[in-house]
């Protein structure tokens, strides 16, 4: 059975306190105006929104998780500046966002810091929503699915089937955002993210076996161009960046996500 659509808000570093509220009341009250067949929505705020937003989604009779955009990997120590899972949890996140291009490239992450935060946010109880994407200079070379593969690889290791931390797998998120797309306006074509998508649940059912999780697209997404890419079949949401800032916006991607999928 194909898991229900699924839609993230990744805000990124957008929003206090006071704005980020006023988002999630608006939201939720054009949730309750308007029937929609079931979905996975998340909202991932910046830290300082983290519990504001809790509470409020918390306070809505729809099913809106909260997610974080990053983790430590370690639970404690002398990290400035960074937040363990322990404290996303504390905070009432249910997700993490782990691996995101902006973190790879502008933050120099790579495939060994996305490993160990993968552990870090299994161990806490939490669920990944691991981001893989190739560059430009990947996908000119022919390369992009060895770049996704190798990701892949170094992320869902054996170390992490042999501690049961991908006992449910089918409960996480991977999202396909090809570091190219974030931002830029330019997005691949429908079909070559279908195949994609394809190869990644592939890589998951031989190397983990343990179910599909939800296979996103993330990168320009659109009102223009996200039935495109929901009409496929192994595209069941999309993580948003800049068109999740206005929850009006974002809803009515939902709307449209929802209404292509029935």
């Amino acid at each position: 059975m194909a898991p229900k659509p699924c839609f993230i808000a990744n805000w990124k570093m957008n929003k206090g306190i006071a704005e980020a509220e006023r988002y999630v009341k608006d939201f939720i009250k054009r949730y309750a105006e308007t029937s929609l067949a079931p979905s996975r929505v998340i909202i991932a705020p910046p830290f300082t929104a983290l519990q504001a937003v809790s509470k409020q989604v918390k306070c809505g009779d729809f099913e809106i998780a909260l997610g974080a955009q990053n983790v430590h990997y370690e639970p404690h120590g002398a990290f400035t500046g960074e937040i363990s899972a322990g404290m996303l949890c504390e905070s009432g996140c249910q997700y993490v966002i782990i691996g995101h291009s902006e973190r790879r490239t502008l933050f120099g992450e790579s495939d060994e810091v996305v490993r160990q935060k993968l552990f870090a946010v299994r161990k806490a109880g939490m669920l990944p929503i691991l981001c893989i994407g190739e560059t430009f200079e990947d996908r000119r070379a022919g390369k992009t699915w060895d770049r996704l593969q190798a990701q892949l690889s170094a992320a869902l290791t054996d170390d992490l089937m042999k501690m049961g931390l991908a006992e449910n797998v089918a409960e996480w998120v991977i999202a396909y955002e090809p570091v190219w797309a974030i931002g830029t306006g330019e997005t691949p074509k429908p079909g070559e993210v279908e195949e994609i998508h394809q190869q990644i649940q592939a890589f998951i059912r031989k190397h983990v076996g343990k179910g599909i999780p939800a296979t996103l697209y993330g990168g320009s997404v659109s009102e223009q161009n996200i039935l495109e890419f929901m009409e496929m079949p192994n595209i069941d949401g999309v993580l948003v960046g800049g068109a999740s800032l206005s929850s009006e916006t974002f809803f009515k991607l939902i709307e449209l996500g929802v209404s292509e999928k029935q």
